[in-house]
């Protein structure tokens, strides 16, 4: 079953992190100094926040897939909208080993299609999307 993915950009993260402990009922499954992040179940998503690097709020959006050939289905999915897309590929970021594509919707909310086959001890390297997936600006 593919579960929803939020990344949230906090100002304060340890206010954050105990307003979402809190909210969830439960401690972050990941715990690192800089990187939070929450695998629940009851909603099936996952949520994970960092400390904002000049914007708080929504970094980012996903679909996290359980297996390769649900990540498949959502490479063919966003293939069909005809966005733009990023092929990340085999990749180590926020203490996970995964497989990624990056999209951006109609609006320019950037969208990531992953599936994790294993944790990791560091944090590994977030892309640089900006200038690799059009923005809305440069898309008109």
């Amino acid at each position: 079953m593919k579960r929803l993915h939020m990344n949230l950009r906090v100002s304060d993260l340890e206010a954050s992190t105990q307003f979402y402990t809190k909210l969830f009922g439960t401690q972050p499954s990941v715990d690192e100094p800089a990187y939070k992040k929450w695998m629940l179940d009851d909603p099936f998503v996952n949520i994970s926040i960092e400390p904002e690097c000049g914007e708080v709020g929504i970094a980012h959006v996903g679909l996290q897939a359980s297996n390769d050939e649900e990540l498949q289905d959502i490479y063919r999915n966003i293939e069909a909208s005809g966005a733009d897309t990023f092929e990340e590929g085999e990749t180590q970021c926020c203490y996970a080993h995964s497989y990624k594509t990056w999209t951006r919707d109609p609006d320019g909310l950037v969208w990531e299609a992953f599936f994790t086959d294993g944790q990791r001890q560091d944090y590994g390297q977030m892309p640089d999307l900006k200038g690799v997936l059009r923005d809305k600006e440069s898309a008109a």
